[in-house]
């Protein structure tokens, strides 16, 4: 009798296991579809904030200071210019190489030397955007500037400005995209390496965001190299 009614239970559990299995499947299946809906709703609206945040304003206000983060030449390029336009008082480079001189820079813009004793600093102690903030962070504090044009790619743009914020909510933050990226944030998905570069930047925000919700404000207090020739 035991032996019978062991083997009709294990019968019966047979039989419900592939409906159980059916089940999970589909709510792991579910579960799945939200989660990429969600990413991919993420990205456009990710996308529309880089479009938005790639269209230089028209009359450019003018600010305290001038960050601008090192990735390109045209980025730094830029920045001089808008120094030289008395757009800002001084301008930070972020994220300097430590075998880059200011010499070297200053001769790839063609940049006088008079314009980078007087109001140009550099930042070696970033690595990362979150370095960049930080480090800018200080060097808005030295110098008591409470509003800043930041200067860099525009897809780069929404995460460069969720850090600095962060490190520093009281500044006001002007956002200057560069010209030179030639890249058509208008219509990413239509060009493949565009669309890569927007997934890419996207994951790089997602992480950085949960990384802000996650931990206290930054810490200040990196060196940043006056200006010398």
């Amino acid at each position: 009798m035991a032996v019978t009614t062991d083997s009709n239970q294990n019968t019966a559990m047979e039989r419900a296991s592939p409906g159980r299995s059916r089940r999970i499947a589909r709510l792991i299946a579910l579960v799945l579809a939200a989660a990429v809906a969600a990413g991919l709703i993420g990205l456009l609206r990710f996308a529309d904030n880089v479009s938005s945040l790639s269209r230089p304003a028209a009359a450019l206000p003018r600010a305290d200071g001038i960050v601008v983060l090192t990735g390109g030449a045209d980025r730094i390029a830029d920045a001089v210019a808008l120094l030289t336009d008395s757009r800002g008082k001084r301008l930070l480079i972020s994220g300097v190489n430590r075998s880059t001189t200011r010499r070297d820079i200053r001769k790839s813009i063609g940049a006088t030397p008079e314009l980078f004793r007087c109001c140009i600093d550099l930042g070696y102690s970033a690595l990362n955007t979150f370095g960049n903030a930080v480090e800018t962070g200080d060097w808005a504090d030295r110098n008591g500037f409470r509003s800043l044009i930041v200067v860099t790619s525009g897809y780069h743009m929404p995460r460069t400005l969720m850090e600095l914020s962060r490190a520093m909510p009281a500044i006001e933050l002007i956002p200057h995209p560069v010209a030179g990226d030639a890249l058509d944030f208008e219509h990413w998905w239509a060009d493949r390496r565009t669309a890569t570069l927007m997934a890419k930047e996207y994951a790089k925000y997602v992480l950085a965001l949960v990384r802000i919700r996650l931990r206290p404000p930054n810490v200040r207090g990196v060196p940043v190299a006056a200006s010398a020739d």
